[in-house]
């Protein structure tokens, strides 16, 4: 399998390529004030270092605060991961260089669109990848270091897959929902190649055990019960108003395969808190 090709999305080249045209569409937005979603996390802060964040109804830019954050959280997790001397070399080291060059040109056009929107980025907050101690991922000494890892990149991709879903309408009508919808589509490629990893690790059957996407609310065999937040809710059935199990002649597994279910605000912060280093 070409692995670039695989993963082929948002490449650090094309991202860089829009970030001027962006920055002047991104004006449409109008000057925001600092986020009511920072309100609600005291770990985050605005580059001002206000302490105090004004509610406003960005609505748009509440969502790209959100989607850096995430995207934070990923783009280090990789680059600790390549560092960590953990990665078995061949496939998986090769997938997550892949991975980690696009989470860290998520980061750089999200916060380039925001300043072109004359909205300061929220700062890198620090985060805690053992989740105060459940995880020891980048510990060479720990025998199930690598499992980790890949349990990791599955929880936060799958994240940003139902994070980005989650914040689609709050960016309808502006420039930036499109290219956050192709994000959604390349996180979705991540998590499935991490599956793939993962199985491969596992010694299981894919396509009986670990499908390459999410089934019901089941996070998979191998995932710690602190990841199922994760995948809460996505046993719904009813899309648009419309029961598709009564409707058609799937059952509910293949129904809920076939969509994945957007997460809140709240929800995504909430599933974020264990990895956030700062505890106020």
């Amino acid at each position: 399998m070409d692995i670039i090709k695989f993963l082929d999305g948002f490449t650090t080249e094309k991202l860089t390529a829009r970030m001027s045209s962006r920055r002047g569409a991104l004006a449409a937005f109008g000057v925001f004030g600092t986020q009511a979603l920072m309100a609600a996390a005291p770990c985050f802060r605005t580059a001002s270092g206000k302490e105090a964040l004004k509610q406003s109804n960005g609505a748009a830019v509440n969502a790209l605060q959100l989607a850096l954050i995430l995207e934070y959280l990923e783009a280090e997790f990789y680059i600790k991961a390549l560092d960590s001397g953990v990665l078995p070399n061949g496939r998986p080291e090769a997938v997550y260089m892949q991975i980690s060059k696009h989470e860290t040109a998520h980061v750089e056009f999200l916060k380039a669109g925001l300043e072109g929107a004359g909205v300061e980025p929220v700062f890198k907050p620090e985060f805690d990848y053992t989740a105060d101690g459940a995880f020891a991922p980048f510990d060479t000494s720990n025998p199930d270091a690598y499992l980790q890892l890949l349990t990791l990149a599955q929880a936060f991709e799958d994240t940003g897959v139902r994070a980005y879903k989650g914040q689609a309408g709050n960016l309808q009508g502006t420039p930036f929902l499109m290219p956050a919808l192709r994000i959604h589509s390349v996180e979705a490629r991540h998590a499935a190649e991490v599956r793939r990893l993962r199985a491969g690790f596992l010694d299981i059957s894919l396509d009986e055990d670990a499908l390459p996407w999410i089934t019901l609310d089941n996070r998979g065999p191998g995932m710690p019960p602190i990841t199922q937040p994760v995948y809460d809710g996505e046993e719904e059935v009813v899309q648009g108003g419309v029961n598709l199990v009564e409707l058609t002649e799937f059952g509910a597994v293949e129904v809920s395969q076939s969509y994945d279910e957007p997460l809140a605000t709240q929800e995504v912060l909430q599933i974020i808190a264990p990895f956030l280093g700062c505890k106020e």
